[in-house]
């Protein structure tokens, strides 16, 4: 179980790269696609943090992520400057699709429930 303080640095850091994601990266493959960020897992230590990313275009999935490890750097380097943390995490991106299992999942009930 995270820590609150933990918790709390979680969130803030999903929130700032969904931020930086919609309004900085100038790669044609994250803006035109429809992106978020889902959760951010950092680890006690602050050294490493799984971002849980979802892509809601199947096409468009391995180059959204791509992009994203690409301009990693750049995207650490922004949170390092909006958030005062003594070690900012190096960022893992993964790929999540339990938005889409979900919305699946709701199709399926909707089906059988019109028949």
């Amino acid at each position: 179980m995270a820590s609150q303080r933990l918790t709390r640095i979680n969130e803030e850091i999903r929130r700032e790269i969904a931020e930086i994601i919609r309004t900085e990266i100038k790669d044609p493959a994250v803006q035109d696609t429809m992106i978020s960020v889902v959760a951010v897992d950092t680890t006690n230590d602050l050294k490493t943090a799984k971002v849980y990313i979802s892509v809601l275009q199947d096409n468009k999935k391995q180059d959204v992520m791509a992009a994203l490890t690409k301009a990693q750097g750049y995207i650490r380097r922004e949170v390092a400057r909006r958030i005062n943390l003594r070690n900012t995490p190096e960022f893992l991106f993964r790929l999540d699709e339990s938005i889409e299992r979900g919305m699946q999942m709701s199709k399926m009930i909707s089906d059988v429930m019109n028949k």
